[in-house]
C-alpha cells in the first residue's frame, strides 16, 4: 500500500500526476511532493492533482533505488499482475492511476551518487512534451527519448504525456533541486490553467540537445575543479585522478565544450566510471564543430 492524495479544484481542468520515489533513495522528488501537500499547492483552482510521494515503498525503507528482489521499477513498465514484484508495481500504477490522468511529472534524483542538476527530460519532438518542458523552465531541458519498459513511455501509449524532472543527489536533500522542482511545477499548473500565479524563473532555460560523459581511463582518486551546472570549454582541465600512494596524476580534460549536468561526488573511481555528465546546447554545438 502506498499514499494518494487526489485535490479536485471547485472547477473543470486537467489531472496532473505528480509522481515520486520510484527509486527508494531519491529523496528530493519525495520532498518537492510533501512540500507541495504540506503548504497546499497541491490544491488548484480548475481539474485535479494526484500525488505519490513514494512509489517504491519497498525500496525507500531499505535505502535502495530498487525493490528487494533488485529490480528496477522504472524498467518493468507495463508490468504484469503475477510478475516479480517490480512488475506487480508498476501493472498497478499503469492499471489504479494513469488511467485517470492527462499529464504528469516524475521526480528522480542522480543515482549512484551522482549529483544531476536541475534538469527535465522530454521529448521535445512531441510538442505537448515540449510546451511542458517550457513551461516547467528548469535550469536545463534535455531532449530525452524514451528508455525501454518506463513509465514515461509506457504512459504514451495511452497518450498520457509525462515529463521527468531530475535533481540533486541519491540520500541526501539538495535545496536548489528541491525549490527549481516546486517552482517549475507551479508554473507547468499555471500553464495547465489550474492555478494564476507561479514564480517567475531565476535563471535562463537552456535546451539540451547532445549529452555525452567523461569516463576515468585510470581508477583512483578523483578530485572535481569543476561544479554541477558549470559551462565547460574543450580541453579544460577538468579534474585530476591520483593514485593513493603518490605515484601518478592525471588531469582529466574536457573532450567538447559542454554544461556540467551530471557530476560524480565518489572520489574511488574505477576504470570506465562516469566522471561527469556533459550537455551540449546550440552553443556549444557551434563551438565543438569550430564554427565560432
Amino acid at each position: 500500500n502506498t499514499p494518494i492524495y487526489v485535490a479536485r479544484g471547485l472547477e473543470e481542468g486537467p489531472v496532473l500526476a505528480l509522481t515520486a520515489g520510484m527509486h527508494g533513495d531519491e529523496i528530493n522528488g519525495m520532498e518537492i511532493v510533501r512540500r507541495m501537500l504540506d503548504i497546499g499547492h497541491n490544491r488548484p483552482k480548475r481539474g485535479v492533482t494526484v500525488c505519490m510521494p513514494i512509489v517504491n515503498v519497498y525500496g525507500f525503507l531499505n535505502y535502495s533505488r530498487d525493490v528487494p528482489d533488485g529490480k528496477d521499477i522504472n524498467r518493468s513498465f507495463p508490468g504484469t499482475k503475477n510478475g516479480s514484484l517490480a512488475s506487480r508495481v508498476a501493472y498497478n500504477l499503469m492499471r489504479e492511476v494513469i488511467p485517470h490522468i492527462d499529464v504528469g511529472i516524475d521526480f528522480h534524483t542522480g543515482g549512484a551518487m551522482r549529483t544531476n542538476y536541475p534538469q527535465v527530460r522530454a521529448v521535445l519532438k512531441d510538442t505537448t512534451n515540449a510546451a511542458m518542458a517550457h513551461a516547467f523552465h528548469a535550469p536545463f531541458t534535455i531532449d530525452a527519448p524514451f528508455r525501454p519498459n518506463s513509465l514515461r513511455k509506457e504512459a504514451s501509449k495511452k497518450g498520457k504525456n509525462i515529463i521527468v524532472y531530475e535533481g540533486g543527489e541519491s540520500l541526501r536533500f539538495d535545496q536548489q533541486a528541491i525549490e527549481e522542482g516546486i517552482s517549475g511545477t507551479l508554473r507547468l499548473m499555471k500553464h495547465l490553467h489550474m492555478i494564476d500565479w507561479a514564480p517567475e524563473p531565476l535563471v535562463e532555460n537552456r535546451v539540451i540537445w547532445n549529452t555525452s560523459w567523461i569516463r576515468a581511463r585510470n581508477a583512483g582518486l578523483f578530485q572535481s575543479n569543476v561544479k554541477c551546472g558549470q559551462l565547460v570549454h574543450h580541453g579544460e582541465w577538468v579534474g585530476t585522478i591520483t593514485d593513493p600512494f603518490g605515484e601518478f596524476k592525471e588531469q582529466v580534460s574536457a573532450p567538447e565544450t559542454g554544461y556540467v549536468i551530471g557530476l560524480n561526488n565518489i572520489p574511488v573511481i574505477n576504470v570506465g566510471d562516469a566522471l561527469m555528465h556533459l550537455g551540449m546546447d546550440s552553443s556549444c554545438r557551434l563551438d565543438n564543430t569550430g564554427n565560432i
